[in-house]
């Protein structure tokens, strides 16, 4: 029952209808009097005010009874001796809920967020809501003031200006609120509006009560005057602030929490903007104390003295007596409610802690805000990470690059020297590069814009190789450090110890992140505390995973990777980190094959950048054991990511390295070279393939050797149509001692068998594919295999089963990689689905994959769904939708060789489709032609199929019902079974049975049923 406006009453969240005056009075008073007993006389006095009904009783009773038909439990009006009563708990009533949370110091906003409009809305006027309503109301204005209050507490801004003008001008003689306005007004440093807002009050008072304001708002007039205004010297900015909203209102939480609060980060982060941001936006004001200058730890007490200004004279001048500085800093900041604000404590952050530790232990109202490039190790300390802006990913547009905070502050700042700059398409790439490259460094970025006055984005991103070089132009007036780009680097440098810089100048050598494994391996028995110690001088950034892992910025890097190339110590660290990341790849291989994927794909996932730079050292280096060894060991990995366009360039690059290598892992890394270089690069020859791959084989034992040896003759079958080649192998190696090669043989064998349009045969392999697989917990066999049964599920109509096969691969792939591209699974499924009866749930699944760039093969994704959105098109009769969606599906399969003309002959089919229904026989037959010669090409007899039903079309169309009804036992023959959910053999079944009638329908479907191989493509051929 919700009364905190309009009458509302719900069961289990579903809104409950209560029609009519009468009625809903009759909810609101039993509502006001919840778990209590309200009389008939209550009841009738409430329901007829002026006019009450002889028989009030029976009026009454005859309204409850239509109430309780109302309500889903009629049982919730109880009857009583002398009238009815609500049996539900008050905390189902909100006005009693409100009441509740406003009695608690933190309940009140919760409390007013019940509110809906004024209370008892539906019967304010009425006698028995009087006194009950204004009551709600009085406790309502006590919780807003409870708010605004805490709200003070953290620091006035405009906003609460404006709610509390709004809420004074309605209640101008209530002294508490009136009294929120003038701190608040007082707080935004519009001091002199603060004044007169108290006189205006005053002055009301006096006239229309004749009383004085009271001690509470006497004392806000006198700390308005005693004020003066915010105190510090906070000089206000020459520059927007951008991008760090969320930093500032977590400084400013903390600061309604702590006393002392370190923003840490790297040099240029922005620590000094937020910090001085977060201060200004505070009543009271706030003393910036910079140390930068401070030399000698023993002066940091006298520079924050000295920060306090002309408050310190008489001080100065020896009155009252001298005291020590220390002293003195207690007696001026422990007369009230003071900020300071220790600006860059990182070189001399021991006595920085000294003074902090000090100043809050003899000045209980003094709050310290400290920037630091390390904590500043007190008891009590609050620390606020100030991370890099968020910069765009690689393939952001222009609107997602322009909604990144690295990007909003490189264009503000580029537009001051280069008027008119804004992202666009011709530029989005190089600005997203530079912000990406500088790692979101606001310093960084601003001194990357100020080069944009003479230089295009693309000249400052093809630059930063130099970047030490090209980042110097920094403002006259800014500390030395941040001038340029080095500098700032050099200063964090400069406080590392000797070990602390021999063990960064290693760890640059590391692309990705650094695990404390990797690092023990470089510094054994240190590397924990070093790690530490790094972490804590923002030299290193912890990275969100499981296990500890760090990384190093890539400005920082790059001058650690100078330091170490002028020691002469880059080959000996890049072999080291080759040795340990080779020994990381192999200890890994065998786990990727097993239950443990749901461990070693995640980790492998942050290592990847390490273990392909490792395997370009070695090669660097010429060490061919190494290379390859990483090759082989990474190739399973490779599969698992797709990523295998990458995979292609660096095992290439393995095998060149001259020098000898273990065979069997020459062996594996040689196969995944052949196959990846055949798909993503269009060749086609694979019985060269296969006989280089025999060479690179004949030293090891296939049969008996590494699991995967096994499968790569069958797989080059498989890619090049070799059927009876492929079932061959296969065949005579299902007795392999390894059960994941059984199970993945089983795999390819009905891979195989769908290539050859046996259907029946697919699904019983991929079933053995799926046992198998699912016994040895191996995610991602399982989930190719999943995917492929599903697939045979559909062509024999089992949707049910075939969504349950689906959704588990899914499910099992996202498992092993969160942001794994599943887009094909995802379109099959919502096909699926559509079958089932969800086609406005299908379509907007293919359009969202049909947006998507997540991977590799996120093209081949979009075109399947632009292909399936222009079947829906044209089912639906939007034939010009339609035509759009085969133009893009074609477009996008444009460079890439994998799967290209089996989908080609798709969308070809379909625009066959699409000509029948424009009468347009002549593209009709040109699109037949070439989606025949795809499908053939890629010797796949299922989209070979798909073409044979456009060909029934056509034949349809020109009056061979026959001949349609021939050709579509043609393809099913092709197909291997029915396909009974295409919706075109649907519908061309039905047509042609009611033309030719049953008994000519079936003989003709049988005639071409029955034909050979050879006899069925010929069919397809005619037309």
């Amino acid at each position: 029952m919700r009364i905190l406006g309009p009458l509302e009453v719900t069961e289990d969240g579903v809104p409950v209808p209560i029609g009519g005056t009468r009625l809903r009075t009759l909810v609101v008073r039993l509502a006001v009097g919840v778990g209590r007993v309200v009389t008939v006389d209550e009841l009738a006095d409430a329901l007829w005010p002026r006019d009450a009904p002889a028989d009030q009783g029976n009026s009454v009773r005859s309204l409850v009874a239509r109430l309780r038909r109302v309500l889903p439990n009629p049982d919730v009006v109880r009857s009583a001796t002398a009238g009815y009563r609500l049996d539900l708990p008050e905390s189902a009533v909100d006005s009693y809920e409100f009441e509740r949370l406003a009695r608690t110091p933190d309940g009140a906003r919760e409390a007013l967020a019940l509110w809906r409009g004024p209370a008892l809305a539906d019967v304010r006027d009425a006698e028995f809501a009087t006194a009950y309503a204004a009551r709600l109301d009085e406790a309502r204005l006590t919780a807003v003031e409870a708010c605004a209050e805490a709200d003070l507490a953290r620091g006035a801004d405009e906003r609460l200006v404006v709610e509390l003008t709004e809420l004074a001008a309605r209640h101008p003689l209530r002294e508490r609120l009136q009294g929120l306005l003038v701190r608040a007004l007082h707080g935004v440093g519009r001091q002199a509006e603060a004044l007169a807002a108290y006189e205006d009050v005053r002055r009301r008072l006096v006239e229309e009560l004749g009383a004085d304001p009271g001690p509470e708002l006497r004392e806000v007039h006198q700390s308005v005057l005693r004020s003066g205004g915010p105190r510090g010297n906070l000089r206000t900015a020459l520059t927007s602030f951008v991008g760090r909203e969320t930093e500032v209102a977590r400084v400013a939480a903390l600061l309604g929490e702590s006393r002392l609060i370190t923003l840490v980060g790297p040099g240029g982060a922005g620590k000094t903007r937020l910090a001085t941001t977060a201060a200004s936006r505070l009543p009271n004001g706030a003393w910036l104390a910079e140390l930068a200058s401070v030399t000698d730890p023993a002066d940091v007490p006298a520079a924050v003295l000295g920060s306090l200004g002309t408050r310190n004279k008489r001080l100065q001048d020896g009155d009252p007596p001298p005291q020590d500085v220390t002293g003195r800093l207690v007696d001026l900041l422990s007369r009230g409610d003071s900020l300071v604000v220790l600006d860059n404590c990182e070189h001399v952050v021991d006595a920085a802690a000294r003074l902090a530790d000090e100043l809050l232990g003899r000045c209980p109202r003094l709050r310290i805000l400290a920037t630091s490039r390390e904590p500043l190790g007190v008891l009590g300390e609050a620390l606020c990470p100030v991370p890099p802006l968020a910069v765009p990913d690689a393939a952001a547009t222009v609107a997602r690059a322009n909604g990144s905070a690295a990007v909003r502050l490189l264009v503000d700042r580029a537009a001051a020297v280069r008027p008119g700059f804004r992202v666009d398409e011709a530029n989005v790439a190089a600005v997203g590069e530079i912000c990406r490259r500088l790692d979101g460094m606001p310093l960084a970025i601003e001194l990357a814009a100020a080069r944009l006055r003479s230089l295009s984005p693309q000249q400052v991103a093809a630059r930063l190789d130099d970047r030490f070089r090209l980042l110097t132009g920094g403002s006259r007036t800014a500390l030395p450090r941040h001038q340029t780009l080095r500098s700032v680097v050099a200063w964090s440098w400069d406080l590392l110890d000797e070990r602390e810089r021999t063990f960064v100048e290693r760890l640059s050598v590391f692309p990705g992140a650094i695990s404390l494994e990797a690092a023990e391996h470089l510094s054994p028995g240190t590397a924990l505390d070093l790690l530490t110690a790094l972490a804590d001088k923002s030299l290193l950034q912890v990275v969100e995973a499981p296990e500890p892992y760090f990384r190093m910025l890539e400005t920082i890097k790059e001058f650690a990777l100078e330091r170490l190339a002028e020691r002469g110590g880059v080959a000996e660290a890049r072999k080291a980190h080759a040795a340990y990341f080779r020994d990381l790849a192999e200890s890994a291989e065998p786990h990727l094959r097993g239950p443990a994927q749901i461990t070693w794909v995640p980790r492998l996932l942050l290592e990847r950048d390490n273990l392909v730079a490792a395997l370009h050292f070695a090669a660097d280096t010429g060490d061919a054991d190494t290379a390859v060894r990483l090759g082989a060991s990474l190739g399973m990995f490779g599969w698992i990511l797709g990523t295998t366009v990458d995979a292609d360039a660096w095992l290439r690059r393995a095998l060149d390295v001259p020098g000898e290598a273990p065979q069997p892992a020459k062996a594996i890394a040689t196969a995944m070279y052949l196959i990846n270089s055949a798909l993503w690069n269009g060749s086609a020859d694979w019985t060269g393939f296969l006989a280089e791959f025999r060479d690179a084989v004949s030293a090891v034992n296939v049969h008996r050797g590494h699991p995967v040896l096994a499968l790569f003759e069958p797989m080059f079958a498989v890619f090049s149509d070799d059927v009876e080649l492929g079932l061959a192998v296969v065949d005579a190696r299902l007795d392999h001692p390894d059960p994941w090669t059984r199970a993945a043989l089983w795999m390819v064998r009905g891979m195989l068998r769908e290539n050859d349009g046996d259907m029946a045969g697919t699904r019983d392999d991929m079933t053995n594919a799926v046992d198998g697989f699912r016994a040895i917990g191996d995610r991602f066999g399982l989930s190719q295999s999943l995917s492929s049964l599903a697939e045979a599920h559909l062509v024999f109509g089992d949707h049910e089963r075939a969504i349950t096969a689906l959704e588990e691969a899914i499910a099992l792939r996202l498992e092993l990689q969160a942001d794994d591209d599943v887009s094909h699974d995802r379109l099959v499924l919502a096909g699926a689905r559509s079958h089932n009866g969800d086609p406005e749930g299908a379509r907007a699944e293919y359009e969202d994959v049909a947006r998507s760039r997540k991977g590799v093969l996120s093209e081949h994704g979009m075109a399947f769904a632009h292909l399936a959105l222009g079947d829906l098109d044209r089912l639906s009769g939007d034939l010009a939708g339609a035509e759009r969606h085969y133009a893009t599906s074609a477009e996008a399969l444009d460079g890439w060789a994998i799967m290209a003309p089996q989908l080609r002959a798709l969308v070809l089919a379909s625009s066959v489709f699409l000509a029948v229904l424009k009468a347009d026989l002549a593209t009709a037959c040109e699109s037949l032609e070439k989606a025949t010669d795809h499908a053939l090409s890629a010797k796949d007899m299922p989209v070979l199929a798909k073409v044979g039903v456009a060909v029934a079309a056509v034949r349809e169309h020109r009056g061979d019902l026959a001949g349609a009804a021939l050709v579509l036992g043609v393809a099913e023959r092709l197909r291997g079974a029915p396909d009974p959910l295409n919706h075109d053999v649907v519908r061309l079944t039905t047509s042609l049975r009611e033309a030719l009638g049953g008994a000519a329908y079936d003989a003709a479907h049988a005639e071409g049923f029955a034909l050979d191989r050879a006899a069925a493509i010929d069919q397809v051929r005619r037309r």
